[in-house]
């Protein structure tokens, strides 16, 4: 017997929260807002239209299927089973915060603040989600594959993001490796930099997009459901011991960017989450390149 579907709700602190928890009191966040030039009654606003979305939503569940919440902050904690449908009420960012701890389960973005958000991943408005929900589990309901990013370390650690994946020194100094890609005969070259950005068609309106911009790049920027990734090195460092012949490029499917640490620490990061990150050390390698994993998004 087949379980029922569960609806797994994801959220995160509102910034009223985050002040409460930080201040103690409603008073000395107002105060403190104040100081700064704000009024707290629009961040109460803001935390009043989340709340009211969360429990929206969960009214919307059907009587059937099982639920849970889950807070941005113990995504790392939580275990999604096959059967989840994953409601994310909040932001564009929230989606790609809990898209790499997904193996297929469909994704329902619910925008709390339309206007406010861009939208293009949390899509959808409270109102939506009964329907979205049946829409979910139905056979041949509408669903984008959004193409995600990978990184495989060789001690088999394993790094998922929705946008991009950054390599580079924790201190944001510089890193130096060996960057190469798959099949290249010899060690690749000796570079030092920033760091190497490796970005997604979702990505494409961040971070790879200024990098893409900055470099006046030929290259076409995926869409986010292209098996295509752009790669670009930050500020490449030329020296007797470094070179800069190997800072831009394509990853198709089947294609992969390697790089062989040669600094004491590199951190491998996805989608601005420091926080989660491999760490890699002197002598360690690292592929880069498609997922087989795609964020399943309901549209």
């Amino acid at each position: 017997m087949s379980l029922a579907p569960r609806a797994v709700l994801v959220h995160r602190r509102t910034e009223y929260e985050e002040l409460l928890a930080r201040h103690g009191t409603h008073g000395q966040a107002a105060f403190f807002l104040s100081s700064r030039g704000r009024s707290i009654d629009e961040v109460v606003r803001r935390h009043d239209r989340t709340r009211e979305a969360l429990r929206e939503v969960a009214a919307a569940v059907p009587l059937t299927w099982r639920s849970s919440r889950v807070e941005r902050a113990d995504l790392d904690r939580f275990l999604f089973a096959p059967e989840d449908v994953v409601v994310v009420v909040g932001q564009d960012g929230l989606v790609a915060n809990t898209a790499k701890y997904l193996r297929g389960q469909p994704v329902v973005g619910i925008d709390t603040d339309p206007g406010r958000n861009p939208g293009v991943l949390v899509r959808h408005r409270c109102t939506d989600a009964a329907a979205l929900l049946r829409a979910a589990t139905a056979a041949g309901g509408r669903a984008e594959e959004l193409t995600m990013v990978e990184a495989v370390a060789d001690d088999t650690q394993r790094l998922l993001a929705l946008n991009e994946i950054y390599l580079g020194s924790p201190g944001h100094q510089t890193a130096r490796y060996r960057l190469g890609s798959d099949g290249e005969t010899g060690p690749g070259e000796a570079q030092a930099s920033s760091g190497v950005l490796v970005g997604t068609g979702t990505g494409a309106t961040g971070w790879l997009r200024s990098l893409w911009l900055e470099r006046g790049s030929p290259a076409r920027l995926p869409a986010p459901c292209d098996r295509r990734l752009l790669w670009f090195v930050r500020e490449a460092w030329p020296s007797p011991t470094t070179g800069t012949t190997k800072v831009t490029g394509e990853l198709e499917r089947g294609q992969g960017l390697q790089l062989t640490v040669e600094s004491d620490r590199i951190v491998v990061f996805g989608d601005g989450m420091e926080s989660d990150a491999l760490q890699l050390t002197w002598g360690q390698s690292v592929r880069l390149g498609i997922a087989d994993t795609s964020l399943r998004l309901v549209t």
